[in-house]
């Protein structure tokens, strides 16, 4: 190297260093302060005296939390959502409208099936109560299915038997049938509500369920006999009705012309051919005005009972189980011609010798799926398969995801929910431990144990009507006169009997208004919107700009990170170095002595040691009158003056 390249390399290396190449953090962030934009920075470093830059960084830090605060409260309401409510006037289709009657089989037709369980329930009854064993009813006669009955004829086992309680002795239990008492060593389960006041008593009405082993046993008590013993009729019910066929259940219900004994929609008469049988187990046949199997879906253009559905329905009162359902009339449900009618959750009952008039809202919402909500649009992403053929619900998931863990637990379907007609439902001869297996499933499902509540979510579009009930006696005491003997003579076909007003429902299902409310999310953030936020928060705490935050990134993380590692690198270097050196020879070193091969600058010179013993003599003050021009030299010579012009 030239020895004049070796002077700038010098000078350069003994200049002091700043901005990005500086060789502390400190220097660098004095730098940074200096020359930023950022107003607080910059008062931090020019600021004197102690307490005002204490109170600038006090000022500068509080300012850098509010931006971060508020830039998190950003980011966190993101994913927010507006709702904006739009009302439609319009013409509307009309919902799908099933109707069943309360008591699900004609009880003249079941009551050879159910003869043994209706003997012990009123043993059990006249027990308990002292009731008569009257069994005495005018009914209609039937032909007797015992002789009709092929095959294997369904049996009563009376393997869960009714039993009297006492609270103040519980490891026994006194058996209604036998009056012996049993011990008992399982759990005890009392089905009432912790909300309401039951009155106290010593004794309480229950039965026992056990498995298969009968290790494990559950005694389930009920604050009522009156609800123990429809409970455990029902079980036994089901037991029974399940190993009934399909075709011969639908012909021990009610017909559509049974059933309907004058239709009217939107002034137009109609009548069972516009009605789709529907079967449900509890409730026996339901019909369902205006299907999907339907080949257009009706709609209406006008609000009002006039032109919705109009229909008076058959109840007969006489043919109603007296164990399996304790009221009159018939249930009713409103919903979408493709969504599985759930009657047995959301029904609406009718009372007999009642006019129900039921309006209509319309209401049609729709959510904003992932990220934004759990909402899934089809169910594709919901992990329990639909074992009904309809639209995805959060209804249809709980009862698939329940349904799916009995059959996986108890190897049958539960006989009250409706499944296809190949399901296996459970009954005692196939299936000994389905009762128990059963109430241990719904005890977890209500504790939800099973998963089904956090697995299952609502579905992102739906529709909702909101009914609004009203009731009127009907037929009303001077109408009845003539009103019941036309229609007694309108349905003489089919009824064979004298109507009465307490056999008889009128329901009328209608559009109040046209206005259909839709309910609609939106994205309330965008990340235009966002960003225009980050920039409104840094300006109002910092007034920096985007360039400054560019500025903030690349001095305190890439220039800072910078320093550390080339000051890591020197520290490697120098104890390599010294590692590596040669020993030095004997003696004392005088670093004044040492040779450069580098000329001298006047850096180095200053660091050069004093000679010792030597003084160092201070520079004296310049004298100014040096600079003065003397008298002596204001002549010019003779050798420097210009020739004269001749």
């Amino acid at each position: 190297m030239a020895p004049g390249e070796k002077i700038k390399a010098k000078i350069k290396k003994n200049l002091p260093v700043r901005g990005p190449q500086a060789p502390t953090i400190k220097e660098l962030m004095r730098w940074y302060c200096l020359n930023t934009n950022t107003h607080g920075c910059r008062r931090i470093v020019v600021s004197r005296g102690r307490l005002r830059r204490l109170l600038w960084i006090l000022f500068t830090l509080t300012a850098v939390a509010l931006i971060f605060w508020q830039c998190a409260l950003l980011v966190a309401s993101f994913y927010t959502v507006s709702v904006s409510i739009k009302v439609h006037f319009q013409k509307l289709d009309f919902p799908a409208v099933t109707i069943c009657n309360i008591n699900p089989y004609k009880y003249s037709v079941v009551r050879d099936l159910l003869a043994d369980l209706e003997q012990e329930t009123r043993v059990a009854l006249k027990t308990l109560y002292g009731f008569p064993e009257n069994t005495s009813r005018k009914r209609r006669e039937a032909e007797s299915w015992s002789s009709a009955w092929e095959g294997t004829r369904p049996k009563f086992l009376r393997l869960v038997p009714l039993m009297v309680f006492s609270q103040d002795e519980t490891s026994q239990a006194r058996d209604f049938l036998t009056g012996r008492k049993r011990k008992f060593s399982g759990r005890i389960i009392h089905k009432a509500s912790d909300a309401m006041h039951v009155h106290a008593s010593k004794e309480v009405v229950g039965f026992q369920l056990c498995s298969n082993d009968t290790s494990h046993c559950t005694l389930y008590t009920f604050s009522s006999g009156v609800n123990a013993i429809q409970e455990w009729y029902k079980l036994h019910y089901m037991n029974i009705m399940a190993q009934v066929p399909l075709e011969k259940k639908i012909n021990m219900s009610y017909s559509a012309e049974e059933l309907l004994v004058t239709c009217l929609f939107d002034g137009v008469s109609c009548d069972a051919r516009n009605f789709t049988l529907f079967h449900h187990p509890m409730y026996g046949n339901c019909y369902t005005f205006n299907n999907r199997e339907n080949e257009t879906i009706l709609s209406t253009s006008m609000g009002g009972s006039e032109y919705g559905l109009q229909v008076i329905l058959y109840i007969n009162e006489e043919e109603y189980n007296p164990f399996l359902v304790s009221s009159t009339g018939a249930k009713v449900i409103v919903h979408r011609q493709d969504e599985y009618p759930f009657i047995e959750d959301v029904g609406t009952e009718i009372e007999t010798a009642m006019a129900t008039s039921i309006g209509m809202h319309l209401t049609e919402s729709f959510k904003l799926s992932e990220p934004y909500s759990q909402c899934t649009e089809d169910g594709s992403d919901v992990p329990i398969s639909n074992i009904y053929n309809a639209a995805y619900s959060l209804q249809i998931c709980l009862h698939s995801c329940f349904q799916t863990k009995m059959v996986e637990k108890c190897g049958c379907a539960q006989y009250s929910q409706p499944l296809p007609p190949a399901a296996n439902y459970c009954n005692y001869q196939q299936h000994p431990n389905w009762m128990y297996c059963y109430y241990e499933l719904h005890q977890a499902f209500v504790r939800e144990e099973l998963g089904c509540q956090s697995v299952c979510r609502e579905a992102c579009s739906f529709k909702e009507w909101t009914l609004t009930t009203s009731l009127a006696q009907w037929p009303s005491v001077v109408s009845e006169k003539w009103l019941l003997p036309v229609l007694t003579w309108d349905q003489g076909q089919q009824i064979k009997k004298k109507l009465n007003k307490t056999d008889l429902a009128k329901l009328l299902i209608f559009y109040k208004d046209l206005n259909q409310r839709s309910i609609m999310e939106s994205p309330a953030n965008s990340i235009e919107m966002l960003l225009s936020n980050f920039g409104g928060q840094l300006g109002l705490w910092m007034s920096c700009s985007v360039v400054c935050v560019i500025e903030i990134i690349e001095v305190f993380f890439i220039d800072s990170l910078s320093i550390i590692t080339r000051r890591q690198w020197q520290k490697a270097k120098e104890w390599w170095a010294r590692r590596h050196a040669p020993p030095s020879p004997q003696g004392q070193d005088n670093p004044g002595l040492d040779i450069d091969n580098d000329l001298p600058t006047f850096t180095s010179a200053l660091r050069l040691p004093p000679a010792p013993g030597t003084q160092v003599p201070g520079t004296p003050p310049p004298r100014y009158n040096t600079l003065r021009l003397e008298r002596a030299f204001s002549d010019q010579l003779t050798d420097t003056q210009e020739p004269a012009e001749s």
